[in-house]
């Protein structure tokens, strides 16, 4: 039995240290920031589709890309704001998602919008504007901070 108790008692105190680095006012604040940035991403994109909108309602050029990358934008902005919602709650597989998006949307963004004749200027450098929160949150939910209060947790 003592060996059972032995090889069990690391994990159990893994997860209860994980579990006070999550719920530390630090994490929580870093996860708070993070939070504001993506809510600032979705703010911008929000902004972005109105003015596409705004464009075709007042019979200017408003093209399907614009319509779906503006939308999409937003979409995305939505869906990771919940996993970061559910990585401040030690989510681990939503930390993860996070970390990745938040650092390949803002170059997937702008490199798209800047492939020649895809769209007007105006609206790629108002789509890079919306990424800018993004890479804030990538810097942040990378840190050391973050990946110390959601380790990766040995396979069984």
């Amino acid at each position: 039995m003592g060996t059972t108790h032995h090889a069990t008692a690391p994990a159990a105190h893994r997860t209860t240290a994980g579990a006070a680095r999550l719920h530390h006012p630090s994490t929580q604040r870093a996860f708070g920031k993070a939070k504001i940035l993506i809510a600032a991403y979705g703010a911008l994109s929000l902004a972005v589709l109105m003015t596409v909108a705004v464009l075709a309602i007042t019979g200017h050029s408003a093209t399907s890309f614009m319509w779906g990358r503006s939308g999409g934008v937003l979409a995305s902005a939505a869906v990771l704001y919940w996993l970061t919602v559910l990585a401040s709650r030690g989510t681990r597989w939503a930390y993860l998602r996070v970390r990745i998006l938040s650092v390949l949307m803002p170059f997937v963004i702008t490199a798209v919008d800047m492939i020649p004749g895809v769209c007007p200027l105006w609206f790629a450098l108002a789509q890079a504007t919306c990424a800018v929160p993004l890479l804030g949150a990538a810097f942040i939910s990378n840190g050391s901070g973050l990946r110390a209060a959601l380790p990766k947790t040995p396979r069984s």
